[in-house]
């Protein structure tokens, strides 16, 4: 009997390589072979479900401050995660943000980084931003842009909003006021002019461009492909292949709503399942009262309360998945 673990992290409390080998432990104690595959939708883990850093760079943080940012080179390709650059993390969150001021500079940074030491495909992971410069701050640390010329920049989305909407669906998660958010949607707005002007590409329809605060939209002006993070990813790691012939396969993240099944990686496992025929476990942190599935879904804060969910999440997977194997997978 064969299991695959392939979940995204539990934002907050374990990571997807942790939630996977919780999976894996469970499966192994009952006797099944599991196949560990981290995954990530685009967001924060794209860098680790794409084999993990083995570069470093100091750049600069949303705010200016000086960061070091893992990255990674594999012969000609690259992989950034503009989190690890200018991410809300690394202000202390939405109370230690200026979000007027929070800029993609260093994301930039590292995508140069990545061109000087030979990469011919970069791709850059969206999510966790602190930012809604448009892109603007790291498209002038890549200046000037037609070193991109032959360079294949691959911009892993984790949303499908929109350029000029960045700024209402996001800013409030980056500490904007209700005024900062009038401010920067303007700012989108005449930026979006700009890279029309500047470089003859509209990025206000193009799906996906709102994703880091409208990073995604100032790459796509200079050239870069948008694309699904998750399906990006599962193809990377073969994932279709590797479900292939399983007897079940394990997924999750921390909070399971209605937006985990539009281009999340819990939706997109489970499409793939269904492709090949393999039942689906989802364990997740919490599930949302609304959300409806017909998967088997266990919300580890309704198992076993909220305090040890959070503060013993990898412990309560495996407990979860275990009970789930002894049971039949029923």
């Amino acid at each position: 009997m064969r299991v695959v673990a392939a979940p995204d992290k539990f934002r907050g409390t374990a990571t997807a390589t942790e939630v996977a080998a919780a999976v894996a432990g469970a499966a192994r104690a009952a006797g099944w072979e599991c196949d560990e595959v981290p995954l990530a939708d685009g967001g924060e883990g794209t860098l680790e479900a794409l084999g993990g850093p083995n570069r470093a760079t100091v750049v600069s943080g949303p705010l200016g401050d000086p960061v070091e940012a893992a990255w990674r080179l594999h012969r000609s390709q690259a992989v950034v995660e503009m989190a690890l650059a200018s991410g809300i993390d690394l202000v202390d969150g939405p109370e230690g943000n200026d979000p007027i001021a929070a800029a993609t500079h260093g994301t930039g940074e590292l995508i140069s980084a990545a061109l000087d030491a030979g990469a011919r495909r970069v791709v850059v992971g969206m999510g966790g931003s602190a930012t809604t410069d448009g892109g603007l701050g790291a498209l002038r640390a890549l200046y000037p842009t037609p070193r991109l010329r032959g360079v294949e920049l691959v911009v892993a989305c984790d949303v499908r909003t929109t350029f000029v909407d960045a700024a209402a669906t996001f800013g409030p998660q980056k500490g904007a006021s209700v005024a900062q958010v009038e401010l920067l949607r303007r700012r989108l707005e005449r930026l979006a002019q700009v890279y029309l002007d500047d470089h003859g590409v509209d990025v206000t329809g193009i799906e996906g461009s709102g994703a880091a605060g409208g990073l995604a939209g100032g790459l796509a002006a200079v050239g870069a492909e948008l694309v699904s993070g998750f399906e990006l990813i599962a193809d990377e790691v073969d994932l279709l292949e590797r479900l292939e012939g399983a007897d079940l396969v394990v997924t999750g993240e921390g909070f399971l709503d209605d937006q985990s099944f539009e281009g999340k990686v819990v939706g997109g496992v489970a499409e793939l399942a269904t492709e090949v025929g393999v039942p689906v476990l989802v364990v997740a942190g919490e599930v949302d009262d609304g959300v409806e599935t017909a998967l088997p879904a266990v919300s580890l804060v309704g198992r076993f309360g909220s305090r040890r969910a959070h503060t013993d999440a990898v412990a309560c997977i495996e407990a979860v998945v275990a009970e789930h194997l002894r049971s039949g997978c029923r």
